[in-house]
């Protein structure tokens, strides 16, 4: 009877974050629309776009390899092993768990990150590869900061599995308080903001210097196209779900069978405090020019560095 609570509870996870991950993006691009005095599209406007993308014809660049075809469906791989891998809506371990750790799941979000960057680099586009080396440029702070913090959290708690992190911040609410978690907090919240692309780094919208992840995408079309947006929508997702269950709200999920199933409306209130964050953010500070993002980085680098620092002095 465990096995089987277990498997559906591994299924319910997966399946969230699978078919979710789009929808928090549509919200976010609606509340922002709100937020400018526009009226914005659906909230399910990304659903409709991947839907349409996968009708579409897919078109390959003539000179481009093997790994230009293939990596959309390497990187969707690794982004659904990570959903099950993270403590994403299920607060207790699920199948898959045991396979890796937070140092491992750092180590998968850069496997990812290095099958699309060969993959855009292998289009042999002038445009994919003028923002792929902007990208590699900054990739290598972002890279450190996420690597300290996961190091640092296992400081804390003497472990560095995620769902023992999660349960032993739910269960000391004031640990949440020290100095060495809120710099971690902080550091981890501007990576967030670097790795989705959010202001006030660069945007998407803003074709000129602040192509970056954008051009990774540049020669993709059809149903290729959907996939890598697709990916993109889960990465959104693993690292704020990441953010919210590990660093900034470790409560309200429960690993009780059939109560599970309440963990979804939680989630979803945990992402709405997350969008309402950035969207903060986004209106009240100023867009960076692409070549501040070095010293934005830095200064998340530096924050978890103290954090390190910190655990040492008070541990």
């Amino acid at each position: 009877m465990i096995q089987y609570i277990t498997l559906l509870e591994t299924l319910v996870q997966y399946s969230f974050g699978i078919l979710v991950a789009p929808l928090f993006a549509g919200i976010y691009h609606k509340l922002k629309s709100a937020v400018e005095s526009k009226k914005g599209p659906s909230i399910f406007q990304p659903y409709y776009d991947l839907f349409k993308l996968l009708k579409k014809e897919t078109l390959k660049p003539e000179g481009s390899g093997i790994i230009f075809w293939y990596a959309p469906y390497v990187v969707f791989g690794i982004y659904s092993l990570i959903s099950i891998i993270i403590p994403s809506l299920i607060p207790a371990p699920i199948y898959f768990t045991a396979s890796t750790d937070f140092l491992g799941g750092a180590i998968l979000f850069m496997l990812a990150a290095f099958v699309t960057v060969s993959a855009a680099m292998g289009s042999n586009s002038n445009y994919s590869a003028m923002g792929v080396s902007r990208m590699l440029s900054f990739h290598f702070l972002g890279v450190g900061t996420l690597i300290t913090v996961f190091f640092g959290v296992s400081l804390i708690t003497a472990t560095n599995n995620p769902y023992v992190t999660n349960n032993f911040l739910a269960a000391n609410p004031l640990q949440s308080l020290s100095i060495v978690h809120i710099f971690s907090t902080l550091a981890f919240f501007m990576l967030f903001l670097y790795e989705t692309g959010k202001i006030p780094l660069e945007s998407s919208g803003l074709m000129e210097l602040g192509m970056i992840d954008e051009a990774t995408n540049f020669e993709y079309s059809g149903k290729l196209l959907a996939i890598n947006r697709w990916n993109g929508y889960m990465k959104q997702f693993l690292l704020g779900s990441i953010l919210l269950n590990v660093f900034l709200v470790p409560w309200g999920l429960t690993a009780s069978s059939p109560w599970f199933l309440l963990d979804i409306p939680v989630m979803f209130a945990k992402w709405m405090l997350l969008i309402l964050i950035v969207l903060i953010v986004e209106t009240t500070l100023a867009r960076l020019r692409v070549f501040r993002i070095l010293d934005y980085l830095a200064t998340a680098f530096t924050f978890s560095i103290l954090f390190l620092i910190f655990t040492e002095v008070l541990h």
